[in-house]
C-alpha cells in the first residue's frame, strides 16, 4: 500500500521532532490510524489509536465530559478536541487527533451528512476545523483523514505553537 502524502509528511514531521502521536476516530472508524501506519518508520511515533464509535465510548475511553456529550451530542467540535485530549492522555503521546462526524447516509443528533470536525491537540496546539464534506459515505470518510492529517501537519508546523525540532 501507498502512503498517504499526508501521512508521510506527518510522521516526518514527529520523526524530526522526537515526538509521538495517538489517535482518537468516531466517523473514520481506523482510517486514519490505517494511514499513518501505512508510512515506513510509523512504529517510531504512533502510541496507538482508539475508535469510539459510540457516544459512551467517547466518555468512558476518552474521558469527554458527560455533560458536554448530553447537551451537544458527539458531532461537535468541543467534542473533537476531548477526544484528542483523551487520546493523548490515554495513549501517553505528545500529539492526539480526533474526528467525528457524520458519514452519512442519514442525519444524526440535527447534523447532516458531510458535518465533520477534526481536531489537533499538542503541547503549544488547539486546533479544531469545522468541515461541510459533500459526497457520499466512503467520500466523507476519506475527506476526514485527509483533512485531519492535513490540520496536524498545518499547525504542527508553524513557527509559533509547532513541535520542538522542526
Amino acid at each position: 500500500m501507498t502512503a498517504r502524502p499526508e501521512a508521510q509528511a506527518l510522521v516526518d514531521l514527529l520523526v524530526r521532532s522526537g515526538c509521538t502521536l495517538a489517535v482518537a476516530e468516531s466517523l473514520t472508524g481506523g482510517l486514519v490510524v490505517a494511514g499513518v501506519v501505512d508510512v515506513p518508520g510509523a512504529s517510531s511515533v504512533l502510541r496507538g489509536g482508539v475508535v469510539a464509535y459510540a457516544t459512551d465510548l467517547k466518555a468512558r475511553l476518552l474521558g469527554v465530559d458527560e455533560t458536554l456529550l448530553a447537551q451537544r451530542g458527539a458531532v461537535d467540535p468541543g467534542v473533537a478536541l476531548a477526544m484528542a485530549d483523551g487520546a493523548r492522555a490515554a495513549l501517553g503521546a505528545d500529539v492526539g487527533l480526533a474526528t467525528t462526524g457524520v458519514a452519512g447516509p442519514d442525519p444524526q443528533d440535527g447534523h447532516p451528512p458531510g458535518t465533520v470536525h477534526v481536531a489537533v491537540v499538542g503541547p503549544d496546539v488547539r486546533e479544531v476545523r469545522t468541515l461541510a464534506i459533500e459526497g457520499d459515505r466512503r467520500q466523507v470518510r476519506e475527506s476526514s483523514v485527509r483533512a485531519v492529517l492535513a490540520l496536524a501537519c498545518t499547525c504542527l508546523t508553524d513557527p509559533r505553537r509547532g513541535l520542538r525540532g522542526t
